[in-house]
């Protein structure tokens, strides 16, 4: 085998890679109007995701999600498999009213509310108490491995290792009840279901605020791929504005204080301190892009540059792409809001809300599931008798032990085989086995097959319910 021939001088092959690492972004600290409201919902946030499965609702978590029961309690609602219709709504809900924030506000929700955005700003503050800010964390990286540098990583990991741990508890503690799931943590009692997640969704909170942050947002998350089809020319973006800020200049091209500068020299002085703040690295001053997560921290720290220039604000700001080329105020801005798309994310918003509080609002207590015993379909009992037998689930939809009372009609003569009432504990489900029979003087003047019957269920007590199921009584030939 021969070897591999020596590079010809001069050769202009060149090599192409089809994977290349890309370098870590350190985003500087930036303190502002924006960065304030953004970590105003970071606290609120996590105060709803870690405060809500230790909030009780009577004897019970205010929220939590039964999957052994197969009961989901939502504060005074009790949802079972049946309901699962609700999920669909929700779901819908929350499709359509990202796709009218998105189609009135940009990214909004990426740069303020996003869960990626919250656990990465998180991460990175405790990044930044340990090692320092922008340029500090840089020359650590850069150092030698020393005791100082061991101490501020291990550090860093270590409270990063534990607020990812606390996060994959407080899941779990939506589906296992908080105080229990905690005793089996003391104890080491901990179930291996249980484990594996805290462990799964700890380790991914781990990853992908503490390492992957951005990239999650540029590759990862398909909404920064779709979001293009909801923009228009009226989406409100974080715009740079170009006409005001262009021909860049250096602070030596301003002369000094009080001194007049060339009129060649835009607003703009090319700090790139609006590129150091950017969690995902881009340059705004480049036009929308969709790495852009509208987090508006360059909005802030631009705003600081021209406080210092004495020059006004709003070189970088929220704007729309027909607000800055026809020069739009904010009123004919607002004005522009009500559009065809808005109009129809709103309005389908709005159904799928109004629809989803009538049926709760009209949501029976219970619920009934008819279930023909196929084992046997019909069959002769004493005096001639024709009789079916059914399985009936009854499922309590409130916290309080209710009784019930089964009928039956569709057919002459038709009776239950014996009267039945059945008592149902708090949010429990009960089977029943019920039989429908039919007199043979009835069952001789009706054709062989299946004929249509329905079951009404009574809740007994004040208010009083009444729930109707169709099933079917089938006749031997």
């Amino acid at each position: 085998m021969k070897p591999p021939a020596a590079p010809i001088p001069g050769d202009a092959t060149q090599v192409i890679r089809l994977y290349r690492s890309e370098d870590k972004i350190h985003p500087r600290a930036v303190d502002g109007f924006y960065a304030r409201w953004r970590w105003a919902f970071v606290a609120l946030t996590q105060l709803v995701f870690y405060g809500l499965p230790w909030l009780s609702w009577g004897d019970r978590p205010a929220v939590l999600f039964d999957l052994g029961a197969r009961r989901f309690y939502v504060f005074g609602l009790v949802l079972y498999p049946q309901d699962f219709v609700y999920l669909t709504a929700l779901l819908l809900i929350s499709a359509y009213a990202l796709f009218l924030f998105t189609a009135v506000a940009g990214r909004l929700w990426c740069g303020f509310a996003c869960p990626q955005t919250v656990y990465t700003e998180l991460f990175t503050r405790i990044e930044h108490w340990f090692e320092g800010d922008r340029n500090a964390r840089l020359r650590l990286d850069q150092a030698p491995w020393g005791f100082n540098k061991l101490v501020r990583k291990t550090g860093k990991q270590l409270v990063w290792i534990a607020l990812g741990l606390w996060t994959g508890f407080s899941f779990v503690g939506y589906f296992t009840p908080i105080r229990t799931l905690a005793s089996e943590v003391l104890s080491l009692g901990l179930g291996p279901w249980e484990a594996f997640w805290v462990l799964f969704y700890g380790f991914a909170t781990y990853g992908n605020a503490g390492y992957m942050r951005e990239q999650v947002c540029k590759y990862m998350c398909p909404y920064a791929r779709f979001q293009s089809a909801m923009f228009d020319r009226d989406t409100l973006i974080v715009s740079y504005d170009v006409e005001r800020g262009e021909p860049r200049g250096k602070n030596a091209q301003r002369g000094k204080k009080g001194e007049a500068r060339s009129a060649a020299v835009g607003d703009c002085i090319d700090c790139n301190l609006c590129v150091h703040v950017c969690p995902t690295g881009i340059d705004i001053r480049e036009g929308l892009q969709y790495e852009c997560i509208g987090c508006a921290a360059c909005i802030d720290v631009c705003n600081g540059v021209m406080d210092k220039m004495a020059t006004p604000r709003g070189l970088i700001r929220f704007d729309t792409e027909n607000g800055l080329e026809q020069h739009l105020s904010r009123a004919q801005r607002w004005g522009r809001v009500l559009r065809p798309r808005v109009l129809i994310y709103g309005t389908v918003l709005l159904l799928i809300c109004t629809g989803v509080l009538w049926s709760l609002l009209s949501r029976h207590s219970f619920r009934v599931d008819v279930v023909r015993d196929r084992a046997s379909l019909a069959r002769l009992v004493e005096d001639g008798w024709v009789e079916n037998v059914y399985r009936l689930q009854l499922m309590n939809a409130t916290e309080s032990p209710q009784r019930y009372r089964l009928e039956a009609e569709g057919l002459p003569g038709l009776a239950l085989s014996q009267a039945v009432s059945v008592e149902v504990g708090p949010a429990e489900a009960r089977w029943v086995a019920v039989g429908l029979r039919v007199p043979p003087e009835i069952a001789q003047t009706l054709k062989p097959g299946a004929h249509p019957v329905v079951w009404r269920i009574r809740r007994d007590g004040d208010g009083a319910e009444t729930l109707t199921e169709k099933s079917t009584f089938v006749l031997p030939r």
